[in-house]
């Protein structure tokens, strides 16, 4: 992009307010001068090329602020697991997975444990490794299994589309975002629904082993 001197063709159509004409190049290099601002090259390619008199640092600054905020923002889902999850519960989860990696969304994979689950680290870590595995036909590893306090996090983001090739769910059929929605929620429920074991007293601390009830 050139500025002021530096734009050396012999005529410009010069954009400044409600003005929109043709000048000789020095003609609107003054103008820019007496205003106190730049004269600015935003189209080279246009016979003759076209300019605009502003602050040439204020307008980089617009410009560059327009360009951050027409950006895409990227887009997440998080999908939670338990230690204890069964074969059907996983297929569904992994189908779920599957279908937002193919429509572009990033995922937060999170494993969470409850009160004495912690002692099973190890097979919370098989778990999510079984996870990442089954899903490399979709996504790219960001962030592998990682402990998190009371939980074990993984960050996956979808492969181009012409790469991916799911394991769970069929490329032809329709997305269900209703039902995944209400799953979402359901989980978000459950989760601010659930106690720390760890706060509650065990049966079986309760009830050592050999003190069944009074006769």
């Amino acid at each position: 992009m050139r500025i002021n001197e530096r734009i050396r063709v012999p005529e410009v159509r010069v954009i400044y307010g409600d003005a929109n004409l043709v000048m000789k190049t020095p003609r609107a290099l003054a103008k820019a001068k007496e205003l106190g601002l730049d004269l600015v090259e935003v189209a080279s390619t246009a016979r003759p090329p076209v300019c605009r008199i502003v602050d040439y640092g204020k307008w980089r600054y617009e410009q560059s602020k327009q360009k951050k905020d027409k950006k895409p923002k990227v887009k997440e889902k998080e999908i939670k697991f338990r230690v204890r999850i069964d074969p059907h519960d996983y297929m569904i989860k992994m189908t779920r997975a599957e279908d937002f990696l193919a429509h572009g969304f990033k995922l937060r994979m999170q494993l969470q444990f409850r009160g004495r689950e912690n002692a099973y680290k190890e097979l919370g870590f098989d778990l999510m490794k079984k996870v990442r595995d089954d899903l490399l036909g979709m996504a790219h590893i960001d962030l592998e299994p990682k402990l998190n306090n009371r939980s074990i996090l993984m960050m996956l983001s979808p492969l181009p589309p012409s790469k991916q090739k799911p394991r769970f769910r069929k490329e032809d059929e329709e997305v269900d975002w209703e039902a995944h929605e209400e799953a979402e929620r359901r989980e978000a429920d459950a989760h601010a629904a659930e106690v720390p074991d760890d706060d509650h007293h065990h049966d079986d601390e309760d009830h050592p082993e050999g003190h069944g009830e009074e006769e």
